[in-house]
């Protein structure tokens, strides 16, 4: 018995190393946006990133356009039939048309989008829309004055497996989607899904758009943590007066003492230059065709 476990031991120690060795790292690819310095990528507005975590795959929105988001997938090695879930951002075309070609190789994937009445996925409409009015004949009352409990709303994807989300979830252990209403005119109501990995070292936050504002997103993230060090994705200041911006980062450099960003998409030229010089090396680039290493 002696000689047995002798032998043993060396061989388990060996395949814990190899096995933990064999792990995925968790890391972020940058397959769509407008800026890269990547030959094999097309860049075109719009975002979609493969979030690795945990040994999870997440695709994160899905860009553009169709025949875009497959060529990058292609030229990136990315292999959509092997995915644990999808998340939508919003509901905007550059973060959804890929759709089309994601559902022609993976149709039955779990895809998390936001919760909103007559939303373009799905979801349902409460019969008390309707304000009924009994004196008016059958045939120009809804339903024929026998109204449904619920209204259901069409979308573009019959095939596609939606769970509509409205408030913060932990979808897999130590991820989790942030519901956020945007509050800001021209997107007013907007709902937003953002994706939050818990790590050893505290948050890190993917972002589609940020409509609702950045540090609406991050306040809500802090309920399930207080600490974010690591913010990825789209802060939409491509249109924000520069002396807001200034405002901006300061307020994330001091303020919510971030560590580390790989901001892209929507951040806009004036914010990549400032959060650049504020972050200085844990300013991350983030062009399509990226392999980011979460830290």
């Amino acid at each position: 018995m002696q000689i047995r476990k002798r032998l043993l031991l060396p061989f388990l120690a060996l395949s814990c190393t190899l096995s933990f060795s064999a792990q995925a790292k968790d890391r972020v690819t940058i397959l769509y946006d407008a800026f890269s310095d990547s030959k094999d990528v097309t860049k075109d507005w719009g975002f979609s990133a493969l979030v690795e975590h945990g040994g999870k795959r997440i695709l994160f929105d899905t860009g553009n356009n169709a025949a875009t988001f497959e060529h990058n997938v292609k030229a990136l090695g990315v292999d959509l039939s092997k995915l644990d879930f999808v998340v939508i951002s919003h509901r905007h075309t550059d973060h959804t048309t890929g759709l089309k070609y994601l559902l022609s190789v993976n149709p039955n994937v779990l895809i998390y989008a936001p919760m909103e009445s007559f939303g373009i996925f799905g979801g349902a409409a409460p019969s008390t829309l309707i304000k009924p009015v009994a004196s008016l004949p059958d045939r120009m009352r809804y339903y024929d004055g026998k109204y449904p409990d619920k209204i259901p709303t069409g979308y573009p994807w019959p095939s596609g497996n939606f769970v509509l989300i409205d408030k913060l979830t932990e979808i897999s252990p130590d991820i989790f989607i942030v519901f956020t209403i945007s509050k800001t005119p021209g997107t007013i109501e907007l709902r937003e899904l953002s994706l939050v990995l818990r790590g050893p070292g505290g948050l890190s936050v993917i972002v589609g758009c940020s409509h609702p504002g950045i540090e609406e997103i991050l306040r809500a993230a802090t309920a399930i943590d207080p600490h974010v060090h690591f913010l990825c994705g789209g802060l939409h200041l491509v249109s924000t007066p520069e002396t807001e911006i200034d405002q901006l980062v300061d307020s994330l450099k001091h303020k919510w003492k971030l560590e580390k960003v790989a901001p892209g998409h929507c951040t806009g030229e004036p914010a990549f230059l400032r959060l650049q010089k504020a972050f200085g090396d844990d300013y991350f680039y983030a062009g399509a065709g990226t392999r980011i290493e979460i830290p």
